[in-house]
């Protein structure tokens, strides 16, 4: 139990699945980050999974609108609520403090509406403009490198919220040398499908992935000095999103 305890972590953090109670997240969960990718392509395959079964009853963009809402049921809408948080706070606020506070607030903005409306729209018509088997193969290679985007940015960032009210007791130190390796080792996993399907197309994706992930990232170190929970929900969105419109536009 002892070392799958880090996995069971990573699940806990990442979805509302049920994990065994000795998975309490406590101050040392640091180490379940390099499974997330992992998670992240379990969750992928869940969504596949279902925009393939939908695929059978369904045409046009009903089994794409089925896939995403697997997703968001599966992990609590978590990552979508980021994207919410953080475009209410970066663009609604005048100074870290002011940011910080609104990114804290529940209530969502007219910043956080819109973005939350982009997000879930711009990935249901991507995924109904691809053939069914790509993606299929494309959810399970974004979820992954979505996780990926939320590994990378505890490990470039420091944590910018405040310590005393943040929901989780964030780690201090940085992932380990191998723990790097090990989460790009999982990502790439979650990639095999569509390397095999359309290489050129995962490629592509792959580094619209990184581009976009990368802007909240930056915006979070300019305008806060650190990730925040909610930040890196919109850092796996966005690489959501950007995997999605590299596959997409070589399709």
């Amino acid at each position: 139990m002892a070392t799958s305890r880090p996995f069971f972590q990573a699940v806990q953090i990442m979805t509302i699945v049920p994990t065994p109670a000795a998975t309490r997240i406590d101050g040392d969960w640091l180490q379940s980050a390099k499974y997330f990718p992992l998670v992240g392509a379990l969750i992928g395959t869940a969504c596949a999974g279902a925009l393939l079964i939908a695929d059978l009853f369904w045409s046009g963009a009903v089994p794409a609108i089925i896939a995403v809402g697997v997703g968001v049921a599966l992990t609590g809408g978590i990552h979508e609520d980021g994207v919410s948080d953080t475009a209410d706070g970066l663009f609604g606020g005048r100074s870290r403090e002011q940011r910080l506070t609104i990114i804290k607030d529940s209530r969502i903005g007219t910043y956080g509406a819109l973005a939350l409306a982009f997000s879930l729209a711009l990935r249901i018509a991507l995924l109904a403009s691809l053939p069914v088997p790509i993606a299929a193969a494309a959810l399970v290679a974004a979820h992954s490198i979505g996780r990926a985007g939320v590994t990378a940015g505890m490990t470039l960032l420091p944590y910018g919220g405040n310590l005393d009210t943040a929901k989780l007791d964030y780690p201090q130190q940085r992932l380990s040398m191998a723990g790097v390796v090990i989460t790009l080792a999982f990502t790439m996993l979650g990639f095999g499908a569509l390397l095999a399907l359309a290489p050129w197309s995962a490629l592509l994706g792959a580094v619209f992935a990184v581009l976009l992930a990368t802007l909240p990232i930056l915006a979070a170190q300019k305008l806060l000095g650190g990730y925040t929970g909610d930040i890196l929900g919109a850092t796996e969105q966005m690489a959501e999103i950007g995997l999605l419109l590299g596959v997409a536009a070589l399709i």
